[in-house]
């Protein structure tokens, strides 16, 4: 929601930087609220804590209010929903998107779940698995930044083919190589640099090629399957650690589908659709 709203404000050479600040502004939030909120529930207890943090949620009100209004990027040659849909469901980049994001689902969500089982299971503390996590936020950071830049200067598809095919990489290092604690931090900087810099790209490609006007519904369709994606990367390496009695699978798995989701990217059309009636 917070991606269709500014891509309305940005004409489209400065669109994918702002989805880039706006992806990397909500992980530092989520990064830097964690200790926030432990902080308010060692001085509150967990109820005060919420209340304090239902409070904090009330500055969206006035900060979404500039975001109200006639949009400037409207025009849709009088396209209507319906036929916005239809155009998308046939347009096979829809559906390369749809796979790429399943693939992205899948890593994030079984790597922030069962990374620290991971670690602990390999001897690793809790502390350097918790410390790992943070990484991961952190850099998240600058590669939703680096993301959103180069996206400015070079086609999306091909980043996003290079980001999945890069993940393979550091998670074949990752298992291949000795685990220690430095070697997870270093696995959590590099995975934090890739782990939602797909998002500028992806979200600006669906506008690129389907227009801002829907891009809500649109880029929200594309996103259920990175949802479905993350429902299969926790439930399958929980399953398959309980099968087997260990993740290795489930991580090259992981690696399989990062090559994958490379190739799926690479033949998208990512020239913009006439917005006619179905």
């Amino acid at each position: 929601m917070v991606l269709a709203a500014v891509a309305r404000r940005y004409p489209a050479e400065k669109r994918t930087l702002a989805f880039g600040i706006c992806t990397a502004v909500g992980s530092f939030g989520m990064f830097a609220m964690v200790p926030v909120g432990q902080m308010l529930q060692a001085r509150f207890a967990w109820d005060g804590a919420l209340l304090v943090l239902a409070v904090l949620a009330l500055a969206i009100l006035p900060l979404a209010w500039p975001l109200a209004g006639r949009p400037q990027a409207q025009a849709a040659g009088g396209q209507s929903l319906g036929q916005a849909l239809a155009q998308a469901l046939r347009h096979h980049g829809f559906w390369l998107l749809c796979g790429g994001y399943f693939v992205c689902g899948f890593h994030v969500t079984f790597i922030a779940t069962h990374l620290p089982a991971y670690l602990v299971d390999r001897t690793l503390s809790f502390s350097t698995a918790a410390w790992a996590l943070s990484l991961i936020g952190l850099f998240n950071v600058v590669g939703s930044l680096l993301a959103g830049m180069l996206g400015q200067r070079f086609r999306k598809k091909y980043l996003l083919s290079l980001i999945y095919a890069t993940r393979s990489v550091v998670i074949l290092g990752f298992i291949m190589l000795p685990l220690s604690a430095v070697s997870a931090y270093v696995f959590a900087a590099l995975i934090g640099v890739l782990w939602l810099s797909t998002v500028p790209l992806t979200t600006g490609l669906v506008g690129q090629i389907f227009g801002v006007r829907y891009l809500g519904t649109i880029g929200g369709l594309v996103f259920l399957s990175h949802q479905l994606g993350s429902f299969a990367g926790v439930w399958l390496g929980g399953y398959l650690f309980d099968v087997t009695g260990s993740y290795d699978v489930v991580w090259w798995l992981s690696i399989a589908l990062g090559l994958f989701a490379a190739v799926l990217h690479y033949p998208i059309d990512d020239r913009a659709v006439a917005a006619q009636p179905a």
